[in-house]
């Protein structure tokens, strides 16, 4: 037969098992029985608030209408509901489901279907569950097992994490793991190798070597402690990859730096400056500032507005140097077009155009156009055609030659 059991307010009583309901009086203490203490409810435990239990729980549900403390571990079959409190348990939580209007705090692992916080939670232990909802912030210190995570402040989560989604409001910091769709309104930092499909975030992005995803749009800086593969990166400001990077397309406002190499399949699109410390390898490179690299190699076009510097040399395609940019190192392409006023070493190309005031060492082309007041330092050989434009300082004649070096 079923029972109902009232705890006076102010009082502390030892139970063992209730066979029904369990109500808990205001400020009421309740402790269990046995080694270690344990409190066994067949039905629903409702704290009236300021309660603490001094002993592991089970029961059907938990309800309260203030906060409570649970001194050891709590088993509830359905659900765990408190209204206009928070609930404290320095043992672990496993139920179906947990609604907490302000705070949740956990000691060791919580495990259950859906949590929803209103203000904060914070887990000493491991986290599996399908949804956390979390309107302030969220904290666990191991491993956390998810579908989705929604956090209205901030997130930190010391060990893995494997979920669906990561959608915090804030800032969000994570020990590695996998996810696969990470929207961040403020910061984000993985402290070891992350997999992942998708990151968007408005502010900074800080990623541990060896990660590798498909997708990354960041509004602010974009860095990366080693080796990165990916599809897509596009960042506002800059982009920092201490190793190497291979992915698919990099479009950046600011500035790019790569320790290693840099190889895409795709584009290569920077407003700024481009340092890497290898190797870059692209479909298309488009530079509005600078580019140095050991060597550059483009399977389309080069278009850089400023400068390049590189040991090995640029070539593509097509490479095209913008008014004034100056480029160390040779260049080898079909077509070559030297801005006004640029200055550049040797060229190697099938039809290669010098702008009005070019500088240019040796020059080695099929058809070449240089036009007017532009000056060679070295030699002109050609194959098929040489036009000549007024005031064309040169050093020895051009030459016509069966083949060029190229």
């Amino acid at each position: 037969m079923s029972e109902k059991i009232s705890v006076p307010s102010r009082s502390t009583v030892t139970l063992d098992v209730v066979n029904g309901d369990l109500i808990i009086g205001r400020n009421a203490i309740v402790k269990g029985m046995g080694a270690p203490p344990k409190l066994k409810v067949l039905g629903t435990v409702h704290c009236e608030g300021g309660n603490v239990l001094e002993c592991d729980l089970s029961a059907e549900n938990l309800e309260a209408d203030a906060n409570v403390t649970i001194h050891g571990d709590i088993a509830i079959e359905n659900k765990i509901e408190v209204e206009n409190g928070r609930l404290e348990v320095y043992g672990k939580i496993t139920a179906s489901r947990i609604d907490i209007d302000n705070a949740l705090y956990v000691n060791k692992d919580l495990v259950s279907e859906e949590i929803d916080v209103g203000g904060s939670l914070k887990v000493g232990g491991a986290v599996k569950a399908d949804g956390i909802d979390v309107g302030g912030s969220f904290m666990a210190k191991g491993e956390v097992n998810v579908n989705t995570i929604d956090a209205g402040g901030s997130a930190l989560i010391e060990s893995k994490v494997y979920a669906k989604t990561l959608d915090v409001g804030g800032t969000a910091k994570v020990g590695g793991g996998k996810i696969d769709k990470i929207d961040i309104g403020g910061s984000f930092e993985s402290t070891s190798p992350l997999e992942f499909k998708s990151i968007d975030v408005g502010g900074s992005v800080r990623l541990a070597d060896k990660s590798k995803g498909h997708w990354i749009d960041v509004g602010g800086v974009l860095r990366v402690e080693g080796d990165l593969n990916f599809e897509s990166i596009d960042v506002g400001g800059k982009v920092e990859i201490k190793g190497s990077g291979e992915g698919g397309e990099i479009n950046v406002g600011g500035k790019v730096e790569v320790g290693g190499f840099l190889k895409l399949s795709g584009k290569l699109e920077v407003g700024g400056k481009v340092e890497i410390g290898e190797e870059v390898e692209a479909e298309n490179v488009e530079i509005g500032g600078e580019l140095r690299a050991r060597k550059v190699l483009a399977k389309n076009s080069v278009e850089v507005g400023g400068s390049i510097n590189t040991v090995e040399g640029t070539i593509g395609r097509f490479v095209e140097i913008g008014r004034g940019g100056e480029v160390r190192g040779p260049i080898k392409a079909k077509q070559i077009h030297v801005g006004k006023e640029a200055h550049v070493e040797d060229v190697f190309g099938e039809q290669i155009l010098l702008k009005h005031g070019a500088h240019a060492e040796n020059i080695y082309g099929e058809s070449i156009t240089i036009e007017s007041d532009c000056h060679i330092s070295g030699g002109i050989q050609y194959t098929k055609e040489l036009r000549i434009g007024n005031n064309v300082s040169m050093v020895k004649p051009p030459q016509k030659v069966d083949t060029i070096p190229y």
